[in-house]
C-alpha cells in the first residue's frame, strides 16, 4: 500500500489516520480530541510505529491526552506489544504521562540524557527502563535519532523512519491552530503564518536552525510529522526546510523581542 492517500477532508480526527503501511510496517497518526483542539490547550499530535508486530510510541502526551491515546492506540496494537517510547524532550505536553505509559506496558523510554533526572518530577520513582539518548543520537530498533538542540530544547532529539521515510520531528515545525484545524499541510504559504511565530520566539537561532537541516537533508524525507500543527507531504517538506534554514529567530532577533 505504501503511502495512504488522503485529503483533509476525509481524515478521520478523532480515531486518527495511517500514513504509510507495506509488509507489516505502519506509521500511524492518533488523532485529535476535538473538543481539546478548539479549546484552551494546546494541541498536540502522537504517533504510533508498528513494525513486526511491535510498538513504537513518539510523544505520547501528557495527563489530559492519556485516555483518548491509549483508545486509539489500542485500535491497532495490544499495549503489551509497546516495545519502545520516544521523547523528543521534556515538557510537559511531551512526557508528563510517563508514570501512567510504564504502569500499563513494560516499554523502555528514551529521552535526552540531559532529562532523565527531571523525569521523577511527574510521579516515576524507578527509573530503570529510562534509557539516555547521547548528544550525537544513535539508533531505537531500525529508527535513526537525529539531534535537533536548541530547537527548542538543549536535549532535543528527532526520529527517522527509513522504512516509511518519515521524520517525526518534534516541535520542528510546530503550528499553532486559529479556529481551522487540518492534518495535511496543502497550502505551504498560508500555513507559514501559524510557524512563524512559534518558530521565531522558541528555536534559538537561525546557525541552530541550518545546522538541523543539514542534518536531514542527508535523509530520504516523504513527510515531516511535527507534535503540533500538521503533517508536511514531499513537497511542503522541502518547502518547510528551505523555510527554516533561511529564519531568523531566538538571538538573531532578541533586540526586537526585547524593545
Amino acid at each position: 500500500m505504501g503511502y495512504i492517500n488522503l485529503s483533509n477532508e476525509q481524515v478521520n480526527i478523532s480515531n486518527g489516520e495511517v500514513l504509510f503501511e507495506e509488509s507489516g510496517h505502519k506509521f500511524i497518526w492518533l488523532g485529535w480530541d476535538e473538543a481539546d483542539i478548539k479549546g484552551s490547550f494546546i494541541q498536540v499530535n502522537q504517533y504510533l510505529i508498528i513494525s513486526n508486530g511491535k510498538g513504537t510510541l513518539l510523544d505520547p502526551g501528557g495527563v489530559h491526552v492519556f485516555p483518548k491515546v491509549v483508545a486509539n492506540v489500542s485500535r491497532y496494537i495490544d499495549l503489551a506489544d509497546i516495545k519502545n517510547i520516544f521523547y523528543t524532550h521534556q515538557d510537559p505536553d511531551v512526557s508528563s504521562g510517563i508514570a501512567m505509559w510504564l504502569s500499563i506496558t513494560s516499554a523502555n523510554v528514551y529521552i535526552s540524557k540531559l532529562w532523565v533526572r527531571f523525569l521523577p518530577h511527574f510521579g516515576i520513582t524507578d527509573v530503570s527502563r529510562i534509557i539516555p539518548i547521547e548528544d550525537n543520537g544513535g539508533r531505537i530498533d531500525s529508527f535513526e535519532v537525529i539531534p535537533a538542540h536548541f530547537m527548542h530544547s538543549p536535549g532535543q532529539h528527532t526520529l527517522y523512519d527509513p522504512t516509511s521515510k518519515i521524520l517525526f520531528s518534534g516541535d520542528v515545525g510546530a503550528a499553532v491552530f486559529g479556529s481551522k484545524t487540518y492534518l495535511f499541510v496543502e497550502d505551504f504559504n498560508a500555513h507559514v503564518a501559524l510557524m512563524e511565530g512559534f518558530h521565531k520566539r522558541y528555536m534559538a537561532s537561525n546557525a541552530v536552525c541550518r545546522n538541523f537541516v543539514n542534518r536531514v537533508r542527508k535523509y530520504d524525507i516523504n513527510m515531516i510529522a511535527p507534535q503540533h500543527g500538521a503533517v508536511f507531504k514531499k513537497e511542503s517538506a522541502k518547502s518547510f526546510l528551505s523555510w527554516l534554514e533561511s529564519l531568523r529567530c531566538g538571538s538573531d532577533i532578541v533586540d526586537e523581542i526585547s524593545r
